[in-house]
């Protein structure tokens, strides 16, 4: 009888994380393929048109500096949209209300949220990854190997995570979907732009190299970023991962 119990207790939690995955994957063309042409027309725009004319240390090829960049900008991004969009909009539908009457326990209800936020982020990384390997397969003869797995997959999944978190705390404190634009736009998207998508930190001036050091986002960026270039010496000295890699 105990297994039965035990077992019966994760049923909610899969059922509430199951029906988080249905939701973004019913919309597949929004949620998963439309990431890829963004992803696209950035490797497009920045990694062949001027990649060429970019100069990082170590002779690091800027498409290969930019394509991690981007999937963790794909991550963070999903990652915080699903779990925000899905609470939003049950609150217009009466979804949360349902929740509270539900077997689940606040705790499960998080942990569903976050974990459906993650699993999209996830997926969309790995189209982004995909459609970066092929272009640098296209251009260069050759993928961008990842030499640093553990640490790639390790700061992929806490910024999903952590994404998926924090758009679950928007999304309650937020009453329309107006002022959750206005957290995306004045607050999300500046802290993943200007924490090295598109550009090496060491070629900003020193105050402003500080000041970049603040921003959380810039230590997960370059987390994933080392996964594939750790193979350059002297990149943990340039690309500072410090706290999480010394």
């Amino acid at each position: 009888m105990k297994p039965e119990v035990s077992t019966s207790r994760f049923i909610p939690f899969w059922t509430l994380y199951d029906r988080e995955i249905k939701r973004f994957m019913k919309v597949s063309v929004q949620t998963v393929f439309s990431p890829l042409i963004s992803s696209g027309l950035y490797l497009l725009i920045f990694g062949v048109s001027l990649g060429n004319s970019i100069q990082l240390k170590q002779n690091v090829p800027y498409l290969a500096f930019l394509i991690p960049g981007l999937i963790m900008m794909a991550v963070l991004n999903n990652s915080f949209q699903n779990s925000s969009s899905s609470i939003i909009s049950g609150k217009f539908s009466g979804d949360v209300e349902d929740w509270k009457i539900s077997p689940l326990r606040e705790s499960e209800i998080l942990g569903a949220l976050a974990l459906g936020g993650l699993t999209r982020g996830l997926v969309v990384g790995v189209v982004t990854f995909l459609t970066g390997e092929a272009f640098y397969y296209f251009i260069n003869g050759v993928f961008v190997p990842v030499h640093s797995p553990m640490w790639f997959l390790i700061f992929l999944v806490l910024g999903g995570l952590s994404f998926a978190l924090f758009g679950v705390c928007v999304a309650f404190w937020a009453r329309t979907f107006d002022q959750l634009s206005a957290i995306t736009s004045f607050i999300l998207l500046p802290l993943i732009y200007l924490g090295g998508v598109f550009f090496s930190t060491d070629n900003l001036h020193p105050f402003w190299q500080s000041v970049s050091h603040l921003n959380p986002l810039f230590y997960f960026i370059n987390g994933v970023r080392f996964g594939p270039l750790a193979f350059h010496l002297g990149l943990l000295h340039s690309f500072t991962l410090w706290p999480f890699v010394r």
